[in-house]
């Protein structure tokens, strides 16, 4: 009876740190997001972020990026260069503002392609342009990738119409996001292949 009771204690007691220790996991995690969210409220973007994917996006960055005359914009995978040249040129926008990277092949790479150029120019903070639709997953990402590098971000939904992404979709990409923390891969090749 006795050993029965013990083995019981003991069952309950690691019951009890193994729901401790989860619950300090989960606190720890949402201290962290409130940091960071803190700390994008507080922190003067540096940048402009455009996530290529819609030619609105472009669109509403060179008309956005007239009200920030210093700010360098980077677009990742956007329109051919020759029309998102015109669209900025249009807007007044100088070309030496202007940077075009086409590394990317889906959100996820939008992000990782550029973190270490953002933080090798010094930047801390950058408006995340998209559209409102892709916006939650962007978020995601952001957080996981440009926070890895103390990077922050505000961002700036493009209205598009169109219904949020499933969540599905951001659970997805947020994990990919952190197996690219962790061990430098992407999963674009997969992702690229399940689309085909």
């Amino acid at each position: 009876m006795w050993l029965k009771i013990s083995s019981n204690t003991r069952r309950y007691n690691r019951l009890r740190a193994s729901r401790s220790f989860w619950f300090l996991v989960g606190l720890l995690m949402a201290c962290w997001f409130g940091y960071q969210q803190l700390k994008s409220e507080f922190q003067r973007p540096q940048a402009l972020l455009v996530l290529g994917g819609d030619k609105q996006r472009e669109l509403f960055a060179a008309k956005f990026a007239q009200n920030y005359p210093s700010l360098p914009i980077w677009v990742s995978s956007g329109t051919n260069p020759e029309f998102a040249e015109w669209v900025f040129s249009e807007a007044g926008i100088k070309s030496d503002r202007l940077h075009l990277d086409y590394r990317a092949v889906d959100t996820v790479t939008n992000f990782t392609t550029l973190v270490d150029e953002l933080q090798a120019k010094g930047i801390e903070s950058v408006y995340l342009i998209t559209s409102d639709d892709h916006m939650r997953r962007a978020q995601i990402i952001g957080e996981i990738v440009l926070g890895s590098r103390g990077i922050s971000f505000k961002p700036v939904a493009v209205p598009s119409g169109r219904t949020p992404e499933p969540m599905e979709k951001a659970v997805r990409d947020g994990a990919r996001a952190i197996m690219w923390l962790t061990t430098g891969y992407t999963g674009a090749d997969f992702s690229q292949a399940k689309i085909r």
